[in-house]
């Protein structure tokens, strides 16, 4: 092990690794009226004003994404990954620290960036859709504790009983779903180079504006 300050780095997703919000993105698809519609709901989630388990399958139900609106979701994942965010990942993982993504989006959305910055399969905790024969909207994973608000801390806890975060953790994040980490997790840094909610700021320990400065946090040297 180096001297990196931390063994093990959790990431969100939706506006920290990537600049989108998926469920927003996939409601705008759906006209002007769902995603004005979706995007409150969202917003009041990530502030910590709605609890998580009331609107995810509500929004799921509205939309009804298709797979070609899951890859449509993927590329936009892609296109709008946070600057720097590769070679930070790539300079911690030089470092040895390991690296998890954890998530509320979904999760065959997400897998093809993962999958470009490096990540298996394994390090990718997100909530999978069922979809038809057709291709149509059929179901989400509603056993999944990243449908819930306080399901990260759920994930990152058990990620470390099982010894796939070493300690120190850092959980890294932008909405009120990510401060639950900080129950798990050694430290929480409230990400802010896409949103920034005054809530998760004061629930974080650090506030980290780019992923130059998060990997300036992890590797101080």
């Amino acid at each position: 092990m180096s001297d990196s300050a931390y063994a093990s780095v959790v990431l969100d997703v939706d506006s920290t690794l990537c600049g989108v919000e998926g469920i927003d993105f996939l409601a705008e698809r759906r006209g002007p009226k769902v995603g004005a519609e979706i995007a409150a709901l969202t917003d009041g989630a990530m502030r910590g004003e709605i609890p998580l388990e009331s609107v995810y399958g509500k929004r799921l139900t509205i939309i009804r994404p298709t797979r070609a609106d899951i890859a449509a979701l993927a590329d936009a994942y892609r296109d709008t990954v946070s600057p720097g965010a590769p070679q930070a990942i790539a300079a911690m993982r030089a470092e040895g620290v390991q690296l998890v993504l954890v998530s509320g989006g979904i999760r065959q959305a997400i897998e093809p960036v993962a999958r470009d910055l490096g990540f298996a399969a394994a390090d990718l905790e997100a909530v999978s859709v069922i979809f038809d024969a057709n291709g149509d909207y059929a179901a989400f994973d509603a056993r999944s504790p990243l449908t819930t608000h306080h399901g990260k801390c759920e994930v990152v806890g058990r990620l470390i009983a099982e010894r796939r975060l070493p300690r120190p953790v850092l959980a890294v994040g932008d909405g009120s779903t990510d401060i639950a980490m900080a129950e798990a997790a050694d430290t929480f840094a409230a990400y802010t180079g896409f949103a920034r909610r005054d809530a998760v700021i004061r629930a974080a320990a650090v506030e980290v504006h780019s992923f130059d400065e998060l990997r300036k946090r992890v590797i101080p040297h």
